[in-house]
């Protein structure tokens, strides 16, 4: 399918978290033909000579296999492209992500402050599994920076610190001499800390719905944290992630490092429970395949509810990009056995990602497990 109007031009001029780009919309996006670079870079002073010889290596070697026919436009392609691939890096930019189709008028640009691994594809459509892994490992979350004075929430995104909201108290520390009893004075204050708390939590709350982040990280010196814990809704309570110590003056970037390893080993706790899930489901005769033939039925029957896929694998097969048949395992024939249009080579994986986005389904990447190994490459829990 052909991009529409609004998504024809996209260049951001800013840093864009991941979580931010449309990759659903991208899903949707083929051509019979392979007229669609896509270009993961990281972007530093430092790398510059690197891309480009990597650049200038894989655009020679698409120029020799492709067909005559074909090479005009890919040049077109690429000289729209080339200039943003190597434009200078703004404030924080540590990768670049370019999509482009001459022959679609098709060119977006994506800034980032993570970084990809280096990739240049020409295809019938958007690379996008590199980008799903980069969703996967940078979700949106919260940070909630609290002591019995201070509180600051943080929304982190794709590594870009994003400050919402910032919430003080003076705690009475002015009053005149001779006035309240030290145990009157006590009181007030652990009076106006419990009200301060409760502000905190409201905001909180009100906050986590509007961004609709993965969840909360808690953070701060002291027994603050827990008390502030204590206040939380049971809604609120099981969105948070984990809680650490840290001091209130802690750096932006420390803060995003601390809270970061938190959201990975939350990360590696819940794609286990998701492979568990899968394990046992297929043990028990319930709702579940495994292995890329069963997971490809049932995704273009749109049964399936999530998608696990091995981090790294990858499967050769074809595909039909007229009618979308999708083969695992077996070199493309020069006509598709089903419609008679035109095939080509893709990693199965891939494709089975792109389905999974057009049909809705979750998708949750796992470490490699007895049950399901490279070869395997995916599984998925079904909706019925």
């Amino acid at each position: 399918m052909k991009p529409s109007g609004s998504l024809l031009k996209i260049i951001s001029e800013d840093l864009m978290p991941v979580t931010e780009i449309d990759i659903r919309a991208l899903a949707e996006i083929y051509a019979e033909e392979n007229v669609y670079l896509s270009v993961y870079l990281p972007v530093s002073r430092e790398n510059e000579h690197v891309n480009r010889v990597f650049v200038n290596s894989r655009v020679g070697a698409i120029k020799k296999v492709l067909p005559a026919d074909l090479r005009p436009e890919f040049e077109k392609t690429f000289d729209m492209a080339e200039e943003l691939l190597f434009e200078p890096a703004v404030s924080g930019e540590r990768g670049r992500i370019i999509f482009a189709s001459a022959p679609d008028s098709f060119l977006h640009v994506y800034r980032l402050a993570v970084e990809p691994e280096k990739s240049l594809v020409l295809d019938t459509s958007p690379f996008l599994l590199p980008l799903a892994r980069l969703r996967a490992d940078y979700e949106d979350y919260g940070m909630l920076l609290v002591d019995s004075r201070e509180a600051r929430f943080v929304c982190i995104r794709s590594d870009i610190a994003e400050e919402k909201k910032h919430l003080s108290t003076d705690l009475m520390k002015k009053h005149k001499k001779g006035g309240w009893s030290q145990m009157r004075f006590n009181h007030l204050r652990k009076e106006a800390i419990k009200s301060f708390f409760s502000e905190v939590v409201e905001n909180v709350q009100g906050t986590c719905d509007e961004l609709q982040t993965r969840g909360l990280v808690i953070a701060g010196p002291g027994e603050a944290k827990q008390e502030l814990m204590d206040l939380l809704s049971q809604d609120v309570r099981q969105s948070v992630l984990g809680v650490i110590d840290v001091a209130m003056d802690i750096s932006r970037d420390e803060l995003v490092e601390e809270s970061d390893s938190v959201l990975h080993e939350n990360e590696l706790s819940t794609s286990k429970k998701k492979a568990d899930e899968l394990k046992n489901a297929i043990l028990k005769g319930g709702l579940a395949v495994a292995g890329v033939e069963d997971v490809r039925n049932a995704l273009e029957q749109a049964r399936v509810n999530v998608l696990l896929i091995v981090k790294g694998s990858s499967v050769p097969g074809w595909i039909c990009e007229r009618c979308q048949n999708l083969q695992a395992n077996t070199r493309p024939p020069e006509q598709c056995d089903r419609c008679g249009g035109p095939t080509s080579s893709v990693n199965i994986v891939e494709e089975l990602y792109e389905l999974a986005q057009r049909t809705g389904a979750e998708v949750e990447f796992i470490e490699q497990r007895d049950f399901l190994d490279s070869d395997d490459a995916v599984g998925a829990l079904l909706r019925y």
